[in-house]
């Protein structure tokens, strides 16, 4: 199976199933000397893990990060970090059932048709789960952009189509309720919709705002290499993400130049801009203002309603899907957002390094 690594310079390999042993990642190009224990890690994981509310599925797993490799009496060496998460409480047989139909919204049918085999416990490599190894290895991301002052936070922007209210907007409040919103009042809003989509026992979609603040200027390529299509890549790579927005993003279709152009001024003595409808960067390169992004979240697939679908002998069945299962995805999905972000910001910073000489000089002299 290809695709299971990301990055450039800092690099990460995924691997691990639903119900197998485990979820892990290896980490190469971390710089050594990075003060980082299990606690850092386990911070991140803690945000994503399943159980905590009556919004996430009732899977419990207390997610518990073990660090194999890469760090030595509280420092990273240089070398590979290897990180991994047992699995503790999966149960295989509430998935039995589905090896023989293709359940609607889910990737049953694109991974037999590309492998002609699937490992039909909770979805396999497909699975939600997966993430668990982005969140580990965002959380030593993240940790490497603080010392460089830069900031990444995400939140749920919007549930279906209850919106956070900015002239409402504290931060801090995504930890004070189970929607992971920056705002109290929508928050309330978002929490009663969803317990009656789950008495009609069907799921919502959502948006996940992200945002990187204190962001260097010219990082990212100018062609294929992009911050923004890096950043696009990354989010898009998470499972049930059905598009990406980078500042005004679709949106902008509907501006004119003379509103979507940011105007450029004098912040001090650094060049500035008045707006920010760009989102942070300009022709792929960060121009110094706060990197914004989103990420739309579809449904999620597997609901308790009656379906109809297709068996693997081709014939037309109904079904009612069993197991564990969120009824909205995005909440959990914040801080794989967040993650991810960070992973991209990062490799792109590392490889921006190398873009003068003068910056290759000034690393080198002694």
């Amino acid at each position: 199976m290809a695709g299971s690594i990301f990055g450039t310079i800092f690099k990460i390999s995924t691997w691990g199933e639903s119900h197998g042993k485990g979820i892990g990642v290896v980490i190469d190009g971390c710089p050594s000397g990075l003060s980082l224990c299990e606690e850092d890690i386990q911070v991140y994981l803690n945000r994503r893990k399943p159980g905590q509310s009556k919004f996430a599925t009732p899977r419990k797993e207390d997610d518990s990060v073990e660090i194999l490799s890469g760090v030595f009496e509280g420092k990273t060496t240089g070398t590979p970090i290897s990180m991994v998460v047992f699995n503790k409480t999966q149960r295989s047989s509430d998935y039995s059932e589905i090896a023989q139909y293709y359940r609607p919204g889910h990737a049953d049918y694109t991974f037999d048709e590309k492998y002609g085999f699937r490992d039909y416990r909770g979805g396999g490599r497909s699975s939600g789960r997966e993430t668990t190894a982005r969140v580990a290895a965002g959380a030593v991301a993240a940790k490497l952009l603080k010392e460089l002052g830069i900031e990444v936070n995400a939140y749920t922007r919007s549930i279906y189509d209850i919106e956070i209210d900015y002239e409402n907007f504290e931060l801090e409040e995504r930890f004070h309720n189970s929607v992971c919103m920056p705002d109290k009042k929508a928050a309330e809003q978002a929490e009663e919709f969803l317990k009656k989509k789950m008495q009609e026992k069907d799921s919502v979609g959502g948006v996940v705002e992200c945002v990187i603040s204190h962001m260097r200027t010219g990082i990212g390529e100018p062609v294929f290499d992009k911050l923004d299509a890096r950043l696009a890549q990354a989010v898009m790579s998470i499972g049930a993400v059905k598009g990406v927005e980078i500042g005004e993003g679709f949106k902008a279709a509907k501006m004119c130049g003379s509103k979507d152009n940011d105007q450029f001024c004098m912040n001090g003595k650094k060049v500035g801009k008045r707006t920010n409808h760009a989102g942070g960067t300009l022709g792929g390169i960060s121009d110094g203002s706060d990197i914004v992004l989103r990420a739309a979240f579809k449904p999620t697939p597997s609901i308790f309603q009656t379906q109809k679908t297709v068996n693997k002998q081709h014939e037309e069945i109904e079904i009612q899907i069993k197991g564990r299962h969120d009824p909205i995805i995005v909440p959990r999905a914040v801080v794989v957002v967040e993650s991810m972000a960070a992973i991209t910001v990062l490799d792109l910073l590392l490889i921006s390094m190398t873009s003068t000489l003068n910056g290759i000089k000034h690393f080198f002299e002694k």
